[in-house]
């Protein structure tokens, strides 16, 4: 953020522009309105609850820097509490519920709609939303016409093969982008490592990321909310992570904006 709060990405900031200037953009009809969707949920003792939230535009402000000559993107107000309900029970969490994760999306595409846009992305960072986020966009683009997804970047993290199955919350990864991002907001002394399962155990029913997954909460899983090994995070492990990221999500943009220039039957560079 810099001054008055406004992110880095300050010209392509929907809520920084005045009327006039949002009914005038000249690339309405294929640059992609991006809407971050987050949650404000604990992440263990060691990390802040934002840590969702504050990813969604660590994300932007990254990947946007990087957007090739002629691509464009423009950013919406971000939806930064989810649906979180797996995590109550611990302090600090937030949660909405699906109906209003779901009518908070569909009132940014709506409006997204009337201003003239053709495109809208979901840059989640918040697994708890991606079931309600999947049906809402197909919902978005018969409603209003729009071309509607999800940003998923493919990335190939360079973590253990136990990290990789069972560390998705609050764990290497996650810590190592806020170490890298926002070191000051860290408690590295009192980061842990708990699994819900291990690789070698038996059966295939699995809390996440098997054949067969269960619903869970967290306290099912975890004593104090860390699912992974917070303890082997770096900050030059996220630094590298975060650079990886923000280039895919980047290339991901990118093609948003060739897709959306076939589309409109605008040619490359209008």
């Amino acid at each position: 953020m810099n001054a008055g709060g406004i992110p880095a990405y300050r010209d392509r900031y929907l809520p920084a522009m005045t009327p006039e200037r949002i009914a005038a953009l000249p690339d309405k009809a294929w640059a992609p309105v991006i809407v971050a969707t987050g949650a404000i949920e604990q992440h263990g003792p060691h990390l802040p609850v934002a840590v969702d939230a504050l990813m969604g535009q660590i994300w932007l402000s990254l990947a946007l820097a990087r957007l090739p000559t002629g691509a464009s993107a423009y950013v919406a107000p971000p939806i930064t509490i989810g649906k979180s309900n797996e995590h109550s029970g611990f302090p600090g969490t937030l949660t909405i519920s699906r109906d209003i994760l779901r009518a908070l999306l569909l009132a940014v595409a709506r409006q997204v709609h009337a201003w003239g846009f053709h495109q809208l992305a979901v840059l989640n960072t918040h697994g708890g939303n991606s079931a309600v986020l999947k049906y809402t966009v197909r919902e978005i683009q018969a409603t209003f016409g729009l071309r509607a997804g999800l940003l998923r970047p493919k990335l190939d993290l360079d973590v253990s093969a136990q990290e990789a199955a069972y560390g998705f919350h609050a764990g290497e990864v996650e810590t190592s982008w806020i170490m890298a991002a926002a070191g000051s907001l860290v408690r590295p002394a009192v980061a842990g490592c708990e699994y819900p399962a291990r690789l070698g155990d038996p059966g295939e029913l699995r809390p996440e990321s098997a054949p067969a997954t269960f619903a869970w909460t967290t306290r099912d899983l975890s004593r104090t909310g860390v699912m992974g090994d917070a303890t082997a995070a770096t900050a030059a492990k996220g630094a590298r992570w975060l650079d990886q990221g923000a280039t895919a999500y980047a290339e991901l943009i990118a093609d948003w904006c060739d897709q959306g220039r076939r589309a409109a039957g605008v040619e490359p560079g209008a």
